[in-house]
């Protein structure tokens, strides 16, 4: 499966399932660029947090965007308890030292999502900032949800922060209907965000999904 799309501004983006060797690095770099500031507090800073990422990447949990052969965007989705991004507690601990990597574990602990009954949960999507507003995310999402439907999903969700409208509108412009939002104020001065809003996305379902 997957895409190919010409723009006549920057020529053909290739979407693909996985993450093609090599890349991880630059993969961790774009996820980062676009969560870094959510998980910053977690797991900055920047030059110890991307390589923390690249080492604990999923492939088989991606979808990626290539423009001539160079990865420009990835989205990941989580199923059999695994999502794009990885990464034991003892990982942490390693790479963060035992104390510093306790207070991180804390924070990791309160990004942690579980799907509902036929939902594949979205773990995250970035693009390069070049290449945004240009449809690549887009793609991304509908390659996922090619995924969803094959497997056997019902609906695709997703989490959104209230500080990202921008990320909101392309979900709702792609058909992600808002079905719940909970507020964490006592977030806020911890993470950056104070609002987490549940967002789906029914899928035609396909084959049995892997459990």
């Amino acid at each position: 499966m997957g895409q190919d799309t010409p723009d006549p501004g920057v020529g053909t983006v290739t979407v693909r399932r996985g993450l093609p060797a090599g890349t991880e690095q630059r993969a961790a770099e774009l996820y980062w660029t676009a969560f870094g500031r959510k998980l910053g507090p977690a797991l900055n800073p920047p030059d110890k947090a991307v390589p923390f990422i690249a080492a604990h990447l999923n492939a088989d949990r991606a979808v990626c965007a290539l423009l001539d052969g160079q990865l420009v965007g990835l989205a990941g989705y989580r199923q059999g308890g695994r999502g794009l991004t990885g990464g034991s507690a003892r990982a942490v601990l390693r790479a963060y030292g035992h104390l510093r990597g306790l207070h991180r574990l804390l924070l990791l602990g309160l990004f942690e999502r579980r799907p509902g009954p036929g939902e594949l949960l979205m773990d995250g999507i970035a693009v390069s900032p070049g290449l945004r507003g240009r449809g690549v995310g887009s793609l991304l999402i509908e390659e996922v949800t090619a995924v969803a439907a094959e497997r056997g999903f019902r609906e695709i969700r997703l989490d959104v922060i209230d500080t990202n409208p921008r990320a909101r509108a392309l979900y709702e412009r792609l058909g992600f209907t808002a079905v719940r939002t909970e507020q964490t104020p006592y977030l806020r001065g911890l993470l950056g965000f104070g609002a987490v809003t549940a967002m789906r996305r029914p899928v035609a379902t396909g084959a049995a999904a892997e459990r």
